[in-house]
């Protein structure tokens, strides 16, 4: 009877060895996740909200009290209603601080830091009637000078008004922290005490 062949010894089997879970990548699909979750919560409160750019303008400009010295020194009060519009729908604004600046050629002319603030409701037009800018025995030099007395000469003078405003948005409860509001304004001031400008001036706005 023939001898059955010896079995073939079987290779030794190799344990497969799991790679520990990196804290590292733990980190970074945390991180990850938490991105598309705000990412998406951003994106919702924007669809339900749809904010949109509030809107200014300068109206109603004019000159009063005006006087230039032989030397060039300006005396006189510029006065200008502010029309601003919130054209959203659930969005409500708090104006807490508001500054403004009037310049010729860039020289600062007049100043006011007490306008009164003022809250805002949604979709609603709000004008600050006679914000007054007294300018003070304010020096104008070489070309500035020359370019006021033409521009006087034609009845009217164009100055950039600059208003910078702390604002807080309000939605429901709910209140932001404060923003810088930074307005731009390039309206045309006329001098007759007895007609104003009744023109309408678009402001810029940056936020």
């Amino acid at each position: 009877m023939p001898l059955a062949a010896p079995a073939r010894p079987q290779p030794p089997r190799v344990a497969k060895i799991r790679q520990p879970f990196s804290l590292c990548r733990c980190i970074a699909i945390s991180l990850l996740t938490l991105i598309i979750i705000v990412g998406i919560t951003v994106l919702i409160i924007w669809l339900v909200l749809r904010p949109r750019k509030m809107v200014y303008s300068i109206e109603n400009s004019s000159i009063h009290d005006y006087n230039l010295t032989d030397n060039n020194h300006l005396n006189a009060n510029f006065k200008f209603t502010l029309r601003a519009y919130n054209p959203n729908k659930r969005v409500s604004i708090y104006y807490d601080n508001i500054e403004v600046k009037l310049f010729f050629n860039s020289q600062p002319i007049a100043f006011n830091n007490i306008v009164t603030p003022f809250y805002q409701p949604c979709r609603n037009v709000t004008h600050l009637n006679d914000v007054s800018l007294p300018a003070n025995d304010v020096a104008l030099y070489g070309d500035i000078a020359r370019d006021f007395k033409t521009q006087r000469t034609g009845g009217a003078v164009e100055v950039e008004v600059k208003i910078r405003a702390k604002i807080r948005f309000k939605v429901g409860a709910w209140k932001s922290g404060h923003r810088k509001l930074k307005i731009l304004c390039t309206p045309k001031v006329n001098f007759s005490n007895s007609r104003k400008n009744s023109k309408s001036f678009p402001c810029d706005v940056d936020i």
